[in-house]
């Protein structure tokens, strides 16, 4: 652990540790006292590519996405994916 850049943790005792010891050490630790990571919910599944879409939108549409800055793409998938979700919904 980094604290105002000095490294705190003992590195030679932790590569001389087991599996088993390393887990114990983490489950006493303080900091990650009701740290729980249900792996079984994780996705090992890479995400689908976007696709590339050449689409007519109005042009005030477009500048005020545009006006927004960097990543306004991002912002009009996150829309669109919203009213998708919206109407399976209902």
């Amino acid at each position: 652990m980094h604290v105002h850049g000095k490294d705190k943790s003992d590195w030679k005792s932790a590569a001389a540790m087991s599996g088993k010891e390393i887990e114990a050490a983490v489950a006493g630790d303080e900091d990650e006292i009701g740290m729980h990571i249900d792996w079984s919910a994780i996705s090992t599944e890479p995400p689908r590519p976007k696709a590339v879409l050449n689409m007519r939108v109005d042009y005030e549409v477009l500048e005020f996405f545009r006006s927004q800055g960097k990543g306004y793409q991002k912002k009009i998938n996150a829309v669109l994916r919203s009213y998708v979700e919206q109407k399976q919904r209902h």
